[in-house]
């Protein structure tokens, strides 16, 4: 069901231009910190597979050289009892294979770490929920949940994105295979990480670490955009709540329920900080982290009863009647 989501979004995504990359290819990497976990694992690979192709070589070599022949008497072989050469060898040839792995692998992680910030980088606050993503970007008065953009970086523009990974209440790891390794998401720490995309287009991660019964549908959702469009969508979203004057029983009615003690609309008396902020709800592509598309006829089915599309969400079924419920959906489908 879950793919099946994600494929029809890939396909509403490409109908509208923009390119979605492959989920969860760490093999085909689209930026820097990606391209080194993928070399290093390259190296690791290459070194394990060299390991075993020399015991299995040597044991399939001593089962069918020394195996027991039935013309043969039973007598016991002679026996070989002690080698210095071969102490010597078994000792220094697995040392230097840890050296070199371990001193590859603090290389990789010092220069991941080490990134300097350049004047222009962006800078993203991530926030890990049960089970959904909340995005601030600190300094810019942005906020919203679920699907990242941050700019493309080419050789000519160089612009990283850098961000700061807190949890508000379990342990979460946030890992977009194709731009970086996966950082653990830990309550009461802050880890950091940075991204470099080198192509626009939709970039889908998830969840790497067990946080619940909905971990699996913890999915993450980054846009690259171009600079200009980025831009674009950094002055969109600074703006308030779209007006909605033509619909004003539709405002009363959202704002006659608990929803504003839980969410955040932008120039409006909501200012819940416990769900995701609902200033430009119906820009986002996704609904529920990413688990169905984002339209009319499913917001009305989110906000109807979550449990039904994530049982265990944290967000009640408010029992609203049909007209109560088609009222909020009225209003909710004006936060573009």
């Amino acid at each position: 069901m879950l793919w099946l989501a994600l494929a029809w979004l890939g396909l509403a995504a490409e109908s509208r231009g923009q390119t979605v990359h492959a989920i969860a290819d760490m093999f085909k990497p689209l930026a820097s910190p990606a391209s080194a976990v993928r070399d290093l694992s390259y190296l690791v690979f290459a070194i394990c597979g060299a390991i075993f192709v020399v015991v299995a070589s040597l044991l399939t070599y001593a089962l069918i050289r020394f195996r027991r022949r039935a013309h043969l008497d039973d007598s016991e072989p002679p026996q070989v009892y002690g080698s210095n050469q071969i102490e010597i060898a078994w000792t220094v040839i697995p040392v230097l294979i840890v050296f070199v792995l371990t001193m590859t692998t603090a290389r990789v992680i010092a220069a991941l770490q080490d990134k300097p910030q350049p004047a222009n980088a962006v800078q993203v606050t991530v926030i890990g929920h049960q089970w959904w993503w909340e995005f601030r970007y600190p300094g810019l008065d942005v906020v919203t949940a679920n699907e990242m953009h941050i700019p493309v970086s080419t050789r000519a523009n160089e612009r990283p994105s850098f961000l700061t990974l807190e949890s508000a209440d379990v342990a979460h790891s946030f890992w977009v295979p194709q731009l970086a390794g996966k950082t653990d998401v830990i309550p009461n720490r802050a880890n950091h990480m940075w991204l470099d995309p080198h192509e626009t287009g939709i970039y889908y991660g998830n969840c790497a670490e067990y946080c619940g019964t909905q971990h699996a549908n913890m999915l993450i959702r980054v846009v690259v955009d171009s600079a200009e469009d980025f831009d674009k969508w950094l002055a969109h979203q600074k703006q308030p709540a779209a007006a909605d004057a033509s619909a004003p029983a539709a405002r009363a009615a959202f704002f006659g329920l608990a929803c504003v003690t839980c969410h955040t609309v932008k120039g409006t008396r909501a200012i819940g900080a416990f769900g995701p902020d609902l200033t430009h709800l119906m820009s986002r592509g996704t609904l529920a982290s990413g688990m169905i598309p984002n339209t009319p006829e499913t917001l009305r089915s989110w906000v109807n009863d979550p449990q039904v599309i994530k049982p265990g969400s944290l967000m009640p079924a408010m029992q609203l009647t049909d007209q109560e419920l088609a009222q909020v959906i009225a209003y909710l489908t004006t936060l573009q």
